[in-house]
């Protein structure tokens, strides 16, 4: 997946990480966008999850 098919997604997952991650504030999401690895580590971060299983989620959806 390349950077602009990155964000493509990104603008479609946006809304399903604040449903799925309800801890993330708008601000969060607003700060992160276009800056993909930032927005894995706060999931990580607050989820505990691991890059991989954040990474995979967002590929299945």
């Amino acid at each position: 997946m390349n950077k602009d098919q990155l964000e493509g997604k990104w603008k479609q997952v946006k809304g399903e990480f604040k449903q799925k991650y309800g801890k993330l504030t708008d601000d969060d999401v607003t700060y992160s966008e276009g800056k993909f690895d930032e927005m894995v580590g706060k999931i990580q971060e607050k989820t505990g999850k691991t890059k991989e299983e954040i990474e995979k989620e967002i590929k299945e959806w």
